[in-house]
């Protein structure tokens, strides 16, 4: 008899968990508290209880990176869908994969107890109100929490004379629409995704909106270069490769020039202190045209209100103040289980391994929470991977770590986003979207093998290294494959023209790979950065080793990477310029500089015979962790508290961190 597998939750990580379930020969039962699924994406105006999406919001992650790994978005939706097409797409998805019948709709669980045999059966026992209101008690197998973290409003602490403001304060989870706030003089608090969005859809229709921000923001477009969906370009193998071995300073500088030459935030009051980097972006197409247009005017932190206004920080003042729309995020908790005592949550911080596993029920890993997760790129194909992840653990697929090795991975990201974040409640959960997904894909065993599509299939090779790291990758190998995963992301491009190239029969003449197209326009900086950084991470190597092997002559592996990269740029070339040719056209400038490169390459290959001088032998801890961390902002007091270290740190350590920092 197939175990049971309770799933609280039908919305965007409930899916893809029931899904996945099935795939693995697990019966889920869903227990979804509203009539529909598809959670806040379904716009509903009236219940204040359920998180949902205002009527203008459209998502901020292209439809291709925010699909699920085997159901392709349909090619006439939007590239950035608006909520109903999100929706649209969401319960598609369940139609498409007969999930309904699992599904209990106007079911809510109150509570979650281990069984009283936990210990050797690993069951649990929830308690949950049928649709007719009726409390029922049911044993499972494992339980999934698939209940999000946007339903709790963070109100702020309150200001010094808040009480007597004689106008109305709310939150942004109460804002549905601009219906009721015509006319009126509004003051927007946060300047975050939902802020943004506020002011701008506000601007329109009041007397005034004045949006309020303690340290300002990066603000992001969704469209790049050449039209192209911002996260197709940003969430490349390359891309991410070229992060991974460049100081965090490089590609924060690099970022910030791009984003500065189509808006200056400096000008518009909006430049923070931190960098790119170094926290949640907001992504806004239009404010910088409200700013410039006088119909949104930014303002510091408030200071404190009066009776009908508000004096802020720099002691400007604003009378007659309808309305203050606080967006200062949510908060989340996980009293529903064991009153919250098994996953406690300190200002919005939680320790999970992988944000899923409590590591207090290693022994066992029947429950989880998915899509507990703020992520640089889309939530829902790291929702389905977390998914993946426990079903395919729960089947013995894959395994698990121990608890201490738990607890040291969890230790280590509270750290790591400690380093490289201002301090925040916003910045508890936060991933990068590729690199997350390929730490789980590790443990699954379904992470792209790049170097054996190199022989095996060349043209695939190109998309998945320099294409978008779509979800469809993630479903070329490892257990439950999908046989369309290859035709899906060869066919993205076609998807993502579609919407607008359909309006118009227009032949575009692109390069075939319009991701490298975009590389090659700006080929002497990449030209640059990648042989700065190839001499860094030498360097690096060599001066952070603790002693040299002698015998050891194996070939840098970094090395063997580059010179094979560089070759295939080289083969590039000429087949883009025999391509050309062949369709009547005259020679382009050639994208790679054969006689700049192919001597490049063989001094590469020379670079290698210095192998003996570096190893790959780890550093102590501490040493790991400043190396891994120091561009990220990182001191070494800091890491010391951090890690409870009870000696000093090595003077090989401290020679390791400040010479790294030297780059």
């Amino acid at each position: 008899m197939a175990k049971t597998v309770l799933i609280i939750g039908a919305g965007a990580s409930g899916l893809p968990s029931t899904r996945h379930a099935l795939l693995n020969g697990f019966t889920p039962v869903v227990l979804e508290a509203t009539c529909h699924v598809g959670g806040l994406w379904r716009y509903n105006p009236l219940d204040e209880d359920q998180a949902s999406v205002m009527k203008t919001t459209v998502i901020n992650t292209s439809k291709e990176m925010t699909a699920y790994s085997d159901f392709p978005p349909m090619k006439d939706l939007a590239n950035f869908m608006h909520n109903t097409e999100m929706y649209k797409y969401l319960s598609s998805y369940a139609e498409h994969f007969d999930l309904l019948q699992y599904i209990k709709f106007n079911h809510r669980v109150v509570g979650i107890k281990r069984h009283e045999d936990f210990i050797r059966n690993g069951k649990w026992v929830a308690t949950y109100l049928d649709d007719k209101s009726q409390t029922k008690e049911e044993t499972f197998d494992a339980v999934l929490l698939c209940t999000g973290h946007h339903k709790i409003p963070h109100w702020p602490a309150k200001w010094p004379g808040q009480d007597k403001f004689k106008g109305t304060i709310t939150h942004a989870h109460s804002y549905k629409d601009h219906k009721g706030h015509e006319d009126k003089k509004v003051v927007v608090v946060g300047v975050g995704n939902s802020g943004g969005d506020i002011a701008v859809e506000l601007s329109r229709i009041a007397s005034s909106v004045h949006l309020v921000t303690r340290r300002g923001t990066w603000v992001f477009n969704r469209i790049f270069d050449y039209g192209i969906p911002f996260d197709l370009v940003l969430s490349t193998r390359m891309v991410f490769l070229m992060r991974h071995i460049t100081p965090t300073w490089v590609s924060n500088s690099v970022l910030e020039s791009k984003l500065t030459k189509r808006f200056d935030h400096a000008l518009y009051g909006l430049q923070p202190k931190h960098r790119v980097l170094n926290a949640h972006p907001t992504v806004n197409d239009e404010l910088p045209n409200r700013l410039a247009c006088g119909m949104v005017k930014i303002k510091p932190n408030i200071k404190h209100f009066t009776e009908n206004g508000i004096v802020f920080e720099n002691d400007t003042k604003l009378e007659n103040v309808d309305e203050v729309i606080v967006c200062t995020g949510y908060s989340f908790e996980f009293k529903l289980i064991e009153d919250g005592k098994l996953i406690p949550v300190v200002e919005n911080e939680v320790s999970l391994y992988k944000y899923m596993y409590p590591s207090a029920l290693a022994d066992h890993n029947t429950l989880a929470v998915i899509g507990l997760i703020q992520p640089y790129g889309s939530i829902m194909p790291i929702s389905e991977m977390q998914a993946r992840l426990f079903f395919e653990n729960l089947a013995g697929t894959c395994h698990l770590p121990s608890k201490s090795e738990m607890d040291r991975e969890i230790a280590f990201k509270k750290a790591e986003m400690a380093a490289r974040y201002y301090g925040s409640r916003r910045h508890t959960i936060q991933v990068d979207y590729l690199r997350f997904m390929d730490e789980i894909a590790d443990i699954v065993g379904c992470k792209p093998d790049i170097s054996a599509l190199l022989f095996s299939d060349y043209a695939l090779f190109k998309k998945v290294l320099f294409g978008p790291n779509v979800p469809y990758v993630y479903r070329l190998n490892g257990n439950n494959k999908w046989n369309g995963a290859r035709e899906a992301i060869m066919t993205v491009r076609g998807r993502v023209e579609y919407p607008t190239k359909s309006a118009r029969d227009v032949v575009v003449d692109k390069v075939d790979n319009f991701f490298v197209h975009l590389l090659s326009k700006n080929i002497f900086p990449v030209i640059l950065i990648g042989f700065v950084m190839l001499i860094y991470y030498i360097l690096k190597a060599i001066f952070s080793r603790r002693e040299a092997d002698a015998d050891r002559d194996t070939p840098i592996p970094l090395l063997t990477y580059t010179s094979m990269v560089l070759k295939t740029f080289i083969e590039w070339d000429k087949q883009y310029a025999q391509d050309r040719v062949a369709a009547g056209k005259d020679k382009e400038k050639m994208v790679w500089n054969n006689k700049f490169f192919e001597p490049y390459i063989e001094y590469v290959f020379e670079l290698t015979v210095f192998g003996d001088y570096i190893n790959n032998e780890e550093l102590s801890d501490g040493a790991c962790t400043f190396i891994k961390t120091t561009f990220a902002g990182g001191d070494m007091n800091k890491w010391a508290s951090i890690f409870h270290r009870e000696q000093a740190f090595t003077n090989e350590e401290i020679d390791a961190v400040r010479f790294t920092k030297t780059f």
